[in-house]
């Protein structure tokens, strides 16, 4: 109250005490939020990326996987330089770090094309043509295939060397498989006097073998050109790990070139589905 007019007067610093308090509650807010909105954007990017990953394995676990052809075992059915979209689920996904398999869609079925783990070395993907079911009986005689006594008809075969019929060291683990009683095929041909298919196996001239259980023979493609069943046995079931679905991309690779795979794309492959 001034003592002299008796009025009374408001205190001289009380707007700008209010301004005080307003600028006090805009840098508050400026400095409360600011971070806390780029904290949550970094946690909203990296919950979804999160997400993308976590979906991306279990798609690649349980459901497709991708592969690229690295040889020509499978000319001209696959090229090298395809890339194939495999179907897990087909066979019975495995289910990581269990050692167990989700219930397959159907069996795998003979003349199918297959991806496994090589015998020899788990760690290495192969893919060929699934030709002999468990207790069936296979032979070859001249470079043709006898299913159960059957020649089979094979058109998707390449034969790169007809004329040629090698006999290797690791043919040899055929003879403890070897049928030794007679069986419904014709009989073979003459090869020389003192050789038989079966004691002394060959690339063309092998058989006849009996599929154990829970075992399958596969064979490549290009059949003088495939390192298959014939050299290193049979496939245990616990090792197949899909059915190729459709190239999802193709390029003719060369090693001069450094880009191939972006100049030599193999347009007319693309989507071609796998039989």
């Amino acid at each position: 109250m001034d003592s002299s007019t008796g009025t009374a007067v408001s205190p001289p610093s009380a707007d700008r005490g209010y301004a005080t308090d307003v600028a006090r509650a805009h840098a508050l807010q400026r400095v409360n939020h600011a971070p806390r909105l780029r904290v949550d954007w970094l946690w909203d990017w990296a919950r979804v990326v999160l997400i993308a990953f976590v979906l991306f394995l279990g798609l690649r676990a349980f459901f497709v996987e991708a592969y690229k052809i690295p040889s020509g075992s499978m000319e001209h059915t696959l090229l090298v330089g395809d890339f194939l979209l495999v179907n897990k689920l087909v066979y019975g996904a495995e289910v990581p770090f269990t050692g167990r398999r989700l219930p397959a869609l159907h069996a795998p079925r003979r003349g199918e094309v297959i991806v496994f783990q090589w015998p020899e070395d788990p760690s290495k993907n192969f893919v060929k043509r699934l030709v002999g079911l468990p207790q069936d009986t296979l032979m070859m005689r001249d470079g043709t295939l006898f299913v159960n006594g059957q020649a089979q008809r094979e058109q998707y075969v390449t034969h790169t060397e007809p004329g040629v019929d090698p006999t290797f060291e690791e043919f040899r683990w055929q003879r403890d498989y070897v049928v030794r009683s007679a069986v419904a095929a014709p009989p073979p041909p003459v090869l020389s006097a003192d050789r038989n298919p079966g004691d002394h196996p060959s690339r063309n001239n092998w058989g006849p073998l009996i599929v154990p259980p829970g075992s399958y023979f596969v064979l490549g493609d290009n059949r003088d050109n495939s390192l298959d069943s014939r050299y290193w046995g049979f496939v245990p079931d616990s090792m197949l790990r899909g059915r190729p679905m459709v190239v999802y991309y193709s390029y003719a690779p060369d090693s001069a070139d450094r880009f191939a795979w972006l100049r030599d794309i193999r347009w007319s492959r693309l989507g071609a589905r796998v039989r």
